[in-house]
């Protein structure tokens, strides 16, 4: 009788453990199959560097890859959301993937932690898009970097080639507003897919108009398709690149014939060449250096958005840990609203966060490095 009574008791025991240290759940989708794979990749590698544990509660990431198509995402969510009932999503990897999501994500309340390049996400701030968080820099603050270089520089006229998506089509709207400001004219504007295989018709267009530099806005591998096009055609003028380019596969696609082209990106591609004061430098090193042990290779920036994921998460789950259980609505409520109102100055990877509930990226100067492409290696431009 009384070892019954033990069992009983060790019993409720356990359950009311279980119970009172429920997992947290997140959900995350890459594109790590597809035509944008190089984004995705680094990003679903780093999967594994993400914390497992806050305070007294597990994490658990469930990893699902959408092979790059828009529809496979809304897919991948759905499943997530209703039969792993996860907390909160990270991903996906593309601008266009991330758009498809904004209503599922919105209608059934879970945040999402978008490390897509396009700023279309979280601007301007709507309904749908205060469930949206992002870990990669807005459009404007890049872009406002790389024009006021062309100021510098004196240039003059610029043609533009973009990814016929959200991503290029945002990137195509910033430019012509802040080209305006600063006296600059856009005498190319064109467009291409990710898939394309030649961007020729394209280029001899923006050849024609004889521009003093061209900025693409494209991301991952498909940044190097127009620039290698132009060369090819004899553009002997200044290039300029998008974030969407950090990456190391961009130097070995493009060799020689990136040679001092120009992009504004995190300190990540640079992070030996930045000051020690810089708040974001040990972090990035860290993931970097953990990246490498595992996989011997140097991640690109992409998997770092996700690694910054991470770290808004940690300093929001104990703050949504007070007002709800993992796996109900109150906890992915107050896991959203921590994530809008309690990160300040928190130091990650791409710079450092300051989220308001205008601002669902967070970023300042420090979340930019003007840098330039010398004999193959990135450069800190000063």
């Amino acid at each position: 009788m009384k070892l019954k009574h033990l069992f009983g008791f060790l019993l409720i025991n356990f359950l009311y453990s279980a119970i009172a240290h429920a997992e947290i759940k997140i959900g995350v989708v890459t594109s790590s199959t597809g035509p944008i794979a190089l984004v995705g990749i680094p990003q679903k590698n780093t999967i594994p560097l993400l914390p497992t544990k806050v305070g007294n509660e597990q994490i658990r990431y469930i990893h699902l890859d959408d092979g790059s198509d828009p529809t496979a995402t809304v897919v991948a969510v759905k499943k997530l959301i209703s039969n792993e009932n996860v907390d909160a999503i990270i991903g996906p990897s593309g601008s266009p993937n991330a758009m498809a999501v904004l209503q599922f994500i919105a209608e059934n309340k879970v945040p999402l932690i978008a490390p897509v390049g396009t700023s279309a996400v979280v601007l301007p701030m709507t309904e749908q898009k205060k469930w949206v968080f992002k870990t990669t820099q807005n459009d404007d603050l890049i872009a406002s970097a790389l024009l006021d270089h062309m100021v510098k520089t004196g240039i003059k006229t610029l043609g533009f080639i973009g990814t016929s998506d959200p991503y290029g089509e945002n990137w195509a709207k910033v430019v012509a507003e802040e080209a305006s400001k600063r006296g600059i004219k856009i005498v190319a504007d064109e467009r291409f897919q990710r898939q394309d295989n030649s961007v020729a018709a394209q280029s001899l267009k923006i050849l024609a108009t004889q521009p003093d530099a061209v900025l693409i806005a494209a991301p991952g591998a498909p940044a190097v398709l127009p620039q290698l096009a132009l060369v090819d055609r004899g553009y002997t003028g200044k290039f300029y690149q998008t974030h969407g380019a950090a990456l190391p596969d961009f130097l070995k696609l493009g060799g020689r014939k990136v040679e001092g082209t120009i992009l504004a990106a995190s300190l990540m591609l640079v992070v030996d060449q930045v000051p020690d004061t810089h708040p974001s430098k040990i972090i990035a090193k860290n993931y970097i250096d953990s990246y490498k042990k595992i996989y011997n290779s140097i991640p690109a920036t992409f998997g770092a958005n996700v690694f910054d994921a991470g770290v808004l998460l940690e300093h929001a789950i104990p703050i949504a840990l007070a007002k709800g259980k993992p796996g109900s609505l109150e906890f992915r409520v107050a896991l959203r609203d921590a994530l809008e109102n309690n990160i300040h100055e928190v130091p990650g990877t791409q710079g450092v966060y300051n989220m308001t509930p205008e601002d669902h990226s967070g970023f300042d100067e420090r979340g930019r490095e003007l840098i330039t492409v010398i004999d193959g290696t990135w450069k800190l431009l000063k």
